[in-house]
């Protein structure tokens, strides 16, 4: 293990607690509570701004831009692809969950359209998602992806290096790489599956990180480690997915860059 990582990756936590990174996020309307809940349990400051007319002015007192393809309407597309615009002209971190892309073409239309006029600076999405848009054959059920993580590092690699950003892949492991370095964590629980949107919130987490720190890479590590060790903890108090979704964000607030440090089970490569 490669402690210096590590201890980054904590400091990183430390930081969203301090800066308080104001995140704003156009997500799907099914999880949009509970991002903004995770949010503030976690230190930062969530805006759910997804108005056309409004969009391109508030990126720019962003600290980062979440975006969310989940349930996207026409007005979403439209301010997701103006909002990315204004991104890229004052240098605000995106963050894109590419949800159900290997399910609806359209997604891509819209992916595509995002990096033609603004950016992307971290793609996170589940195993089935990333090995799609790396090209790969993947096994997915609509917004749920059915893979069984082979190959998975390898096509987080060759994503990486097409759009020259991080990618973190989502499943059973986590795998996370910048094309350069990369990480492979295996802290978390099955629970997380069982409630709507905890990939949503990982989502909106990953923006307050790398809105609080410009090493995207180690920040996008410490989201992931933020939410499977809460979710661990979560799991120790609660029983059922309700609870555990209650649990869950409680145990966001609870957690610590000691608790951070000390409960990881991540190979660095």
């Amino acid at each position: 293990m490669n402690n210096s990582n590590l201890q980054k990756a904590a400091e990183i936590l430390g930081e969203v607690r301090e800066k308080a990174p104001l995140v704003h996020c156009i997500t799907n309307y099914v999880t949009i509570n509970d991002c903004a809940n995770i949010l503030l349990s976690y230190g930062a400051s969530p805006a759910m701004c997804e108005a056309y007319d409004e969009v391109f002015d508030f990126v720019k007192l962003s600290s980062a831009l979440y975006i969310n393809l989940g349930t996207f309407v026409k007005e979403q597309e439209q301010a997701a692809i103006l909002a990315s615009t204004s991104a890229k002209i004052h240098n605000v971190p995106v963050v894109l969950d590419p949800v159900a892309c290997a399910a609806v073409p359209k997604k891509i239309q819209i992916i595509n359209r995002i990096f033609q006029v603004g950016k992307i600076d971290v793609i996170k999405g589940n195993i089935g998602e990333i090995k799609f848009l790396a090209g790969q054959s993947s096994n997915v059920k609509g917004v749920d992806s059915l893979d069984n993580g082979e190959g998975a590092l390898e096509s987080c690699i060759a994503l990486s290096h097409k759009y020259n950003c991080v990618v973190a892949a989502t499943g059973e492991k986590d795998f996370i790489t910048d094309g350069k370095n990369s990480a492979i964590i295996e802290n978390g629980t099955k629970m997380l599956t069982k409630v709507t949107g905890a990939g949503c919130m990982l989502g909106a987490l990953c923006g307050a990180t790398c809105g609080a720190d410009q090493d995207k890479f180690t920040a996008t590590v410490t989201a992931i480690l933020s939410m499977n060790i809460a979710g661990e903890e979560a799991f120790k108090k609660a029983t059922s997915p309700g609870s555990f979704r209650v649990k869950l964000i409680d145990c966001i607030y609870e957690l610590s860059e000691e608790k951070l440090r000390e409960g990881t089970k991540i190979t660095w490569k």
